[in-house]
């Protein structure tokens, strides 16, 4: 599938509750086309970065506006074997019974993001996107915010599987995404409007040695020169966000899936 980038603007209020909740492409999956090659300047810093096979970018509002299927632009055993990206599973891989099934995810993200006097604790669901439009979801199974330990042998090659309804999703660093560009790569956005970037600094590359109990810290990046909070992925919990540190945006309107 293919998504036609257009920035439009319109102006309407947007509710920011989010509430809990854990096509077949045939394209060619080396040879992404990042929105910066074209030239759309009223993205603001790193939103610039996402695939435009992919993803609808776009400015409403206050809030920048992310349209995905959501489905992963590498192979998976959870294409099913019939399909035409499907993947052997690796050694040792339990496979879940759930099939990848295209979404229709509007990702509403702080234009502006704003740190929040009160950290968030994020739900289950996507809690941010990555630049190839698959959500990211915390650090926690569902129903009841249970380790992690559980999922981690459903996961596919690229450290990712489907929810119940078909949801495909990463909980960890997006190793299809790193692997192919940088370990020290934007991989997307938390809801909140903070960049997430890979485990490794852009300047040192290297692990950073100050990163909060969230997973963040604030210094300049190649999309950010003047510097903002952002998080890192990383080996261990909570390996994405451990919560919002901004004030939160939403997910088509505040609906959320489980895992």
């Amino acid at each position: 599938m293919k998504f036609k980038l257009s920035i439009k603007k319109t102006f309407f209020s947007l509710a920011i509750l989010i509430f809990m909740g854990c096509e077949d492409s045939n394209s060619s999956y080396s040879n992404n086309t990042i929105i910066d090659n074209l030239n759309h300047s009223d993205l603001p810093g790193g939103f610039s970065r996402f695939y435009e096979e992919y993803t609808d970018v776009y400015i409403s509002g206050d809030y920048v506006v992310v349209e995905s299927k959501g489905i992963p632009n590498h192979p998976s055993p959870y294409w099913g074997t019939s399909h035409p990206n499907y993947q052997n599973p690796h050694s040792g891989m339990i496979i879940n019974p759930n099939i990848i099934t295209e979404q229709n995810f509007k990702f509403y993200i702080p234009l502006i993001p704003s740190i929040s006097s009160n950290i968030s604790s994020t739900p289950l669901g996507p809690i941010g996107v990555s630049i190839s439009g698959v959500p990211l979801f915390n650090q926690y199974a569902g129903p009841n915010n249970q380790p992690l330990d559980s999922e981690i042998p459903s996961f596919d090659i690229y450290d990712g599987h489907p929810q119940q309804a078909g949801q495909y999703h990463y909980h960890l660093e997006p190793k299809y995404l790193t692997a192919n560009d940088s370990s020290t790569m934007l991989i997307g956005f938390s809801l909140d409007g903070y960049p997430i970037y890979g485990p490794k600094e852009q300047s040192t590359n290297q692990y950073p040695s100050n990163l909060d109990e969230l997973n963040g810290h604030t210094h300049a990046t190649n999309e950010y020169n003047d510097g903002t909070y952002h998080y890192h992925a990383t080996a261990d919990s909570p390996y994405l966000i451990g919560g919002f540190k901004g004030n939160y945006g939403s997910l088509n309107g505040g609906g959320y899936f489980t895992n």
